[in-house]
């Protein structure tokens, strides 16, 4: 395994290449560290590389990882932002210990969301996931179907809607990446044109971050460029 301070050294440079490319900061674009499978130990060596900021996929794991780490007498204090699919029955251990949540597809999530959100935290921050590519095998609102959703949250109270997100169909050609993340980019600012004011845009991972950041990605969610293949299940 790729020793932690490289791994992160490097993921780092390819955001700023691609920022210098696309002639931005690179202060506006936020790493997410996706660490699904990885156990506590990973997280741990990766933050005292300087990283913050972890994504976990399965509920499960969220709790696990979120009670060891966050433990009294010394939690780590981590961000922790839940990226995978939610289902209505584990909607409050999200609520409970997450402060973001990027797969808002449904109202009735978002509403047991905002219900179960404890009154001393701050508003949990969301985001829509977009079906971008429309494939029919992928969770995510169609693009259509955005802004009557977005729409619906705005006033929900200890939600707080940041932007939107999405998985577009894998592509290996770096032309071609592009041209999802614009049209999730565009619906960003059509959505904004409606009264919201959305500040982020959830896409890029290992293979195609560049092409995010170059479609204006202010956070991108890394996994194996960090931590290396997944072990097998």
């Amino acid at each position: 395994m790729t020793a932690p301070d490289h791994a992160l050294s490097t993921v780092r440079a390819r955001i700023e290449a691609a920022c210098r490319e696309a002639e931005r900061d690179p202060d506006s674009v936020r790493l997410l560290a996706v660490s699904k499978t990885r156990d506590a130990d990973e997280i741990r060596a990766l933050h005292a590389c300087g990283q913050t900021a972890f994504g976990e996929n399965y509920v499960p794991e969220l709790v696990d990882k979120y009670d060891t780490l966050e433990a009294p007498p010394a939690p780590l204090g981590l961000e922790w932002h839940f990226i995978g699919a939610l289902q209505g029955n584990k909607t409050r251990a999200v609520a409970e210990r997450a402060a973001w949540v990027h797969t808002i597809d449904r109202e009735r999530i978002a509403r047991r969301l905002a219900d179960q959100r404890p009154a001393g935290m701050p508003p949990l921050q969301v985001c829509l996931q977009v079906n971008i590519s429309e494939e029919p095998q992928k969770a995510g609102v169609a693009p259509a179907e955005a802004a009557a959703l977005a729409d619906a949250l705005r006033e929900l109270p200890g939600l707080e809607l940041r932007g939107l997100m999405a998985i577009p169909a894998a592509e290996d050609d770096p032309r071609r990446q592009r041209e999802p993340f614009a049209r999730l980019r565009a619906l960003r600012d059509i959505l904004n044109t409606r009264g919201h004011t959305l500040d982020t845009l959830s896409m890029g991972m290992s293979g195609d971050l560049e092409a995010a950041i170059l479609e204006g990605a202010t956070l991108v969610r890394v996994g194996t460029a960090l931590f290396g293949p997944r072990p097998p299940k």
